[in-house]
């Protein structure tokens, strides 16, 4: 991948980091340093994922914990390997069972939402798998600063005062345990102030010492028992003794003569290979194009709206899914959706497809191997539950269930629901070009498509597309943009049909990490979100 450092100078707020050892990149410099730490005591790139994503759970609870999810792409061996760490409904709910307790509609917080959580699972088989050293030595780091406290920086501060007043506006004995947990004289920690998590520290290690399986089948799967059986929850000791992290097949597009690799369904990635495979049909940009020209920046957006309202429509648990991967990205399929983009904004429908909070973390080492890895609560702490003395915060990724019987994502019991948070991956003619996400919720397809065209179409070097002015198609004709894109852009694409809003919490816009390797040389360059507390570090 070529880029010219000359293009779009405006767009990059930090230089593109390089190395050659190896390299992390994440939203938060302490959990970075934690993973190039591994790096340099002789750990590979899944070691560093494994101790970057630990401590994250530590350093960033405002948008993952112990009770998060994963998914993981893997290069190793020359070959790329899929890890699918979401977690299941529990055995014992029901859309009935939801709607008898008054909900027409799954709830955000509480334990309703809760799914089997699937994070510490994929960290233990990521390392019996692909590691090289002692599980316990990757969580040690991530234990310390639990112990020892760190400072809370100021995007997680943000979101931790935030949270705070979500969760005081509950009057249910549910969330006591959050507060107990999460909060230093009644308040969200401040900017700068050291933090400590002796509940956290301990789980961590017990994690540690049993690879996980207390957690699932021991004394951590109890006590989540006990707590969801006290206040009406329907997670269950054999709910959390059945999971396994399932190993599963990347699905690819092509784009601009690379393959972009996702994550299959559940999980949300078909939507970016979707609208990349719909903008393959266009000419490629030019040198002297601008960046994010009207054109070009019109399509992007249309195809956008038509791969998300069918991935919303279709994409859910690959086993109740009416079509197929497959046929979602056929090229018979995109040119289809190719023809609806016209020279106005349209309101997206679903086509008639043929049947058949979150943190992203970036790795590679000497060798050539590279991990693309992210796991998440969904919104922010996830549903505010919290097992008491334990430090686990529990996600609330169940809220993405449908309660209309028939739907694709409709809750049933043992099923995946949709998931947002999705790893990303480029190939080139069989060798690995590098690891990249953008985090963020409903933005994650759309981050992918924004960066891997602007490093593609637009040849922006990782930090630069990273810095770049995003846009958020939100619904119909509704394109949010950030404080910063161009005005004469946003005026224009008014003129054409979109309904432009300027939003200025750019935290919605997604929080995204990129790491590329030179083919030739080996040299790394990667690039970290300003939009984060985030750093890449390179050795």
């Amino acid at each position: 991948m070529q880029f010219d450092p000359h293009y779009y100078p405006t767009a990059s707020r930090r230089m593109t980091t390089y190395g050659r050892r190896g390299m992390v990149a994440t939203s938060q410099s302490l959990a970075a340093q934690t993973g190039m730490d591994i790096l340099k005591q002789g750990g590979n790139a899944v070691d560093a994922a494994i101790a970057t994503a630990a401590a994250l759970t530590v350093v960033e609870p405002t948008s993952n914990g112990l009770g998060s999810d994963a998914f993981a792409l893997v290069w190793i061996n020359d070959e790329l390997h899929g890890l699918n760490a979401s977690g299941r409904a529990p055995q014992g709910i029901s859309r009935e069972a939801v709607r008898a307790r008054g909900f027409d509609a799954m709830p955000e917080h509480g334990w309703l939402p809760v799914t089997v959580p699937g994070a510490p699972g994929a960290w233990a088989e990521l390392s019996a798998r692909f590691g090289v050293l002692d599980f316990a030595d990757l969580l040690a780091p991530a234990i310390a600063l639990a112990e020892d406290g760190f400072p809370v920086s100021p995007v997680v501060q943000q979101l931790w005062a935030e949270a705070h007043a979500t969760y005081a506006a509950y009057d249910d004995a549910v969330f006591t345990p959050w507060f107990e947990t999460f909060s230093i004289d009644g308040r969200a920690p401040r900017v700068g102030e050291l933090w400590h998590a002796p509940d956290h520290a301990r789980t961590l290690r017990a994690i540690a010492e049993t690879h996980a399986e207390t957690f699932y089948r021991g004394d951590l799967a109890q006590r989540m028992d006990a707590h969801s059986r006290d206040h009406g929850g329907f997670l269950r000791a054999e709910d959390l003794a059945a999971y396994r992290p399932e190993w599963v097949t990347p699905v690819s597009a092509e784009y601009r003569g690379h393959d972009i690799w996702e994550i299959p369904p559940n999980g949300s990635g078909l939507i970016a290979l979707m609208a990349l495979n719909t903008l393959n049909g266009d000419a490629p940009l030019h040198q002297d194009t601008p960046h994010a020209h009207l054109d070009t920046l019109h399509r992007r957006i249309e195809a956008l709206k038509l791969a998300y309202v069918d991935g919303l429509h279709y994409i859910g648990d690959a086993d109740h899914m009416p079509v197929t991967a497959e046929a979602m990205l056929s090229p018979e399929y995109a040119a289809r959706r190719r023809a609806l983009i016209g020279d106005r904004a349209r309101d997206p429908e679903p086509g008639e497809i043929p049947r058949g909070g979150t943190v992203y973390l970036a790795t590679a080492d000497a060798e050539g191997n590279m991990v693309s890895f992210i796991q998440s609560n969904f919104h922010g702490f996830g549903s505010g539950v919290v097992v008491p003395g334990t430090g686990i915060s529990l996600q609330n990724r169940g809220e993405s269930f449908s309660l209309e019987a028939g739907h694709v994502n409709a809750l049933a019991p043992g099923k995946r629901p949709y998931h947002t948070i999705i790893p990303g991956f480029i190939t080139h003619r069989g060798h690995a070009v590098g690891p990249f996400g953008v985090m963020g919720g409903y933005m994650q397809p759309q981050g992918h498509v924004q960066v891997v065209t602007g490093m593609l179409d637009e040849h922006l070097n990782p930090q630069a597309a990273l810095d770049a002015p995003r846009w958020k198609w939100v619904a119909g004709r509704t394109v949010e943009v950030e404080p910063h894109f161009p005005d004469h852009l946003a005026q224009a694409l008014q003129r054409r049909g979109h309904d432009i809003v300027k939003c200025h919490d750019s935290l919605s816009f997604g929080r995204g990490q990129v790491i590329l390797r030179d083919p030739d040389s080996g040299v790394l360059s990667g690039g970290t979100e300003p939009r984060a507390d985030g750093a890449v570090l390179a050795w």
